[in-house]
């Protein structure tokens, strides 16, 4: 079974938009091109076709077949060599969408039928999807049993007693049975995901199983030292419960190209395939596709596609979840005495794909403790545009053995707070006193960039006189000198 290692996905952390897409922000059209430039062009081997939060194309896979025919018939079999995954809405969490799960659903067997008439054989071109917000065995089991019992199941029922069945008159209904991958995203569940995925699995003859793991939401939720322990955790969990059922484990983390997000760019591949030594795939946004040079991309995705998966790291969980709870205690603190700088400034954030807002929990139209914040890109965003990267938020709750036992399982932590103070603005007048304090005794070589210094005082400046036209193209400029937008 050959399960993908790189997954292409459609989060716009991107500075810059891709050469064939017609504006700035990338929609229909432009993602089924994304798509296929994604795997002739760069390499990746799975491409996340996102299904909520947007107008859905579900013919994409006629569409990539047909325009792209060269590319899918001699070079890559879809469904064999590339993946197409899609990622459905929750509707336990997103009401506003739940019908669209069952529309994304019953396209499934009409892309099957052309596949099987582009290539003559009965290999399923989707056999996959994403559930984010994942809380329960019965989310997922729910969508498994829909899709056999009621897609596929009803090719055998008839109109009535002398009629013929629905197979018979539509014709049969392929695959039979869909994989599908629980995505966690905030602590509680994802703490939980190897108890959840031990009673969805119970009661089916699967050997494989992919978990995708969140890496840009608990982030924003609990801080980057949370989001990174947390991950940890989770991994070390699941590889001792894959031991225990016997079933193969594939787990998916999803990192973007902030330090906070991840740190995954094209020269950091290798080192954050060592940060989760575990993990089977990696995504890859937009930032990554779209803000480095064709060779410095083929060569990130190259080292993420060739790396060789091993054990996870053994973690002290007791003391992992003490530092965890110590920390978010005082991110949160600071996130709601910073909510008002960061949604003021979100408003000049540029928009680099065509999305309605997502509806559920804070990970997605995000309140916490009465604080209305926006999404994990956007957030991250706001924060780096005023000189105060997101990575150094709460570092003044932990004391020097904390710190210790962060960089004991945290391998790159002391380089991903390097990348990020490049950005950090010490005259920035929002930061709490307490962190600038401690930034300034953390034993760290970094320096910082003047060009960003400079740009990050002009934006402040100009929110403070109302004077918001050049904003938004401040912002740009930053993100240029980062290489990413959040």
């Amino acid at each position: 079974m050959k399960v993908p290692k790189c997954m292409s996905t459609q989060h716009p952390d991107n500075v810059n938009s891709p050469f064939f897409a017609e504006n700035n922000e990338l929609g229909g059209e432009d993602e089924i091109q994304e798509a296929y430039y994604a795997f002739s062009h760069l390499g990746c081997d799975e491409q996340m076709w996102d299904c909520e939060g947007k107008e859905v194309d579900s013919f994409v896979v006629k569409k990539l077949l047909t325009r792209y025919e060269p590319f899918f018939r001699e070079k890559k079999r879809l469904g064999k060599d590339v993946f197409l995954t899609l990622r459905v809405p929750n509707p336990t969490v997103e009401r506003n969408e739940a019908k669209i799960l069952l529309e994304t659903l019953e396209s499934i067997p009409r892309s099957f039928d052309a596949a099987k008439l582009f290539y003559n054989d009965d290999t399923p071109p989707i056999f996959e999807v994403i559930l984010p917000m994942t809380a329960s065995c019965q989310c997922l089991d729910r969508i498994y049993r829909y899709y056999r019992d009621f897609v596929v199941n009803k090719e055998k029922k008839s109109f009535n007693e002398k009629d013929i069945t629905i197979g018979e008159w539509i014709g049969e209904f392929k695959p039979k049975e869909i994989n599908v991958i629980p995505l966690f995203e905030d602590m509680e569940h994802m703490l939980n995901a190897h108890n959840v995925l031990r009673e969805y699995l119970h009661d089916k003859n699967i050997k494989h199983q992919r978990v995708f793991l969140a890496r840009s939401d608990p982030a924003m939720n609990y801080g980057l030292i949370s989001a990174v322990i947390l991950n940890k955790i989770a991994l070390q969990r699941l590889h001792r419960l894959s031991q225990d059922i016997g079933v193969e484990l594939f787990p998916i983390v999803g990192v973007g190209s902030a330090p906070f997000r991840g740190n995954l760019k094209p020269h950091t591949a290798e080192r954050v395939g060592r940060e989760y030594p575990s993990a089977h795939t990696f995504t890859v946004q937009s930032a990554f596709k779209y803000d480095y040079t064709p060779d410095e991309i083929n060569r990130g995705i190259k080292i993420l596609r060739e790396r060789n998966t091993g054990l996870p790291q053994e973690i002290d969980e007791k003391k992992a979840l003490e530092v965890i709870n110590k920390y978010t205690q005082e991110y949160k603190k600071q996130i709601i005495e910073l909510a008002p700088v960061i949604n003021e400034v979100a408003r000049y954030i540029p928009s680099r794909r065509k999305r309605k807002l997502h509806i559920g929990l804070f990970g997605y139209s995000r309140s916490l403790e009465g604080v209305t914040l926006p999404r994990a890109i956007t957030f991250t965003a706001a924060l780096y545009s005023i000189g105060l990267p997101p990575e150094i938020l709460a570092l003044n709750a932990l004391n020097d053995d904390d710190f210790s036992f962060i960089r004991s399982i945290y391998l790159n932590f002391d380089q991903d707070l390097i990348d990020a103070l490049q950005y950090y603005n010490p005259e920035v007048e929002v930061i709490p006193k307490e962190l600038k304090k401690k930034i300034k005794e953390i034993p760290l070589n970094f320096k910082t960039d003047d060009q960003s210094s400079e740009l990050t005082n002009h934006i402040l400046r100009l929110i403070k006189s109302n004077k918001t036209k050049d904003i938004q193209e401040c912002i740009v400029r930053l993100a240029n000198l980062r290489k990413f937008l959040g």
